[in-house]
């Protein structure tokens, strides 16, 4: 039986957090988020490969420390962090996800997207016109409000990315809000052929 202590991430979405801080606040900022943490969690961020599995709790607790310390118990905090983590993983270790002037083909990535960062759980996208759709993310055990916002951010990013315009991603359902799953309606504007 699977339990929320069972619960996995990859490493990539850990080192996007930890790049995040340090271009925020340096090596003096990032020392002070790890501070936060317990020595166990400091040794394993100090030890991360990009394509490993780490806990659920571990990500968690980062992204308490860096609100705490950087964030001010502002919520586009994590907007701003899903959204370097997009730009860290779509140019480097994920890349091949981009599809550059085709946010439709990109967004019906979104199951093998969310299996490289989650091991438990799915994410479908169901299109509902030709630029809009629905993200939805359910049968995770563990789950935050953080993450959610996380989540957004990195689309908005990764759907720029595609070349979109006038990305805008609202969360209609959260299960840290006891809702039964976590919905994103995702729409642009239009797409930059240049992107």
């Amino acid at each position: 039986m699977t339990t929320a202590e069972n619960i996995k991430i990859k490493g990539s979405i850990l080192l996007s957090r930890l790049a995040f801080v340090q271009q925020q606040a340096g090596d003096e900022g990032l020392a002070r988020v790890k501070a936060r943490l317990g020595a166990g969690d400091r040794a394993g961020l100090d030890s991360l490969l990009p394509s490993a599995w780490y806990p659920f709790e571990l990500g968690r607790k980062l992204d308490q420390a860096i609100a705490e310390e950087l964030g001010g118990g502002r919520s586009d905090f994590f907007l701003q962090l899903g959204a370097a983590s997009a730009e860290r993983n779509l140019t480097g270790v994920h890349r091949g996800f981009l599809l550059r002037g085709d946010p439709q083909r990109f967004l019906a990535q979104a199951p093998q997207i969310y299996s490289f960062y989650y091991d438990q759980g799915r994410r479908t996208y169901e299109s509902t016109g030709p630029m809009e759709g629905v993200l939805t993310t359910e049968g995770a055990e563990t789950f935050s409000a953080a993450d959610c916002l996380t989540v957004i951010g990195w689309y908005v990013k990764a759907l720029e990315m595609c070349g979109a315009t006038g990305v805008r991603i609202k969360e209609e359902e959260c299960r840290a809000k006891a809702g039964a799953v976590c919905r994103y309606r995702v729409s642009w504007t239009g797409v930059d052929p240049a992107a």
